[in-house]
């Protein structure tokens, strides 16, 4: 069974972390500055694709960022692209920039 949880180190960097068994198989890398959130990346081991585990991270990382009140900066390219196919879902946090 997998195992979601987020990860942050003293200066609030660090990623939303998927394992099964001890074995990582994706993560979503983020850092937090006040009341924004940056996502950088998200990656999904080869051999655990097609599971849903980007979904997953996406849905825990938009979770977070609702509870605690940020605004998310989507800088990764798989988050930028599902708050643009689904802005609606996501208005409440995106922090779009002027171009957007």
């Amino acid at each position: 069974m997998e195992e979601l949880k987020l990860n942050l180190d003293a200066r609030n960097q660090g990623a939303f972390v998927v394992t099964e068994n001890g074995e990582q198989l994706g993560e979503m890398a983020l850092a937090i500055t006040g009341d924004e959130m940056i996502v950088y990346h998200t990656e999904v081991v080869p051999q655990a694709e097609g599971r849903g585990l980007a979904k997953q991270l996406l849905n825990a990382m938009v979770s977070y960022a609702r509870t605690n009140h940020l605004k998310v900066i989507p800088l990764c390219p798989y988050v930028h692209a599902q708050f643009k196919r689904h802005p609606q879902d996501f208005e409440d946090i995106w922090k779009k920039n002027e171009d957007e």
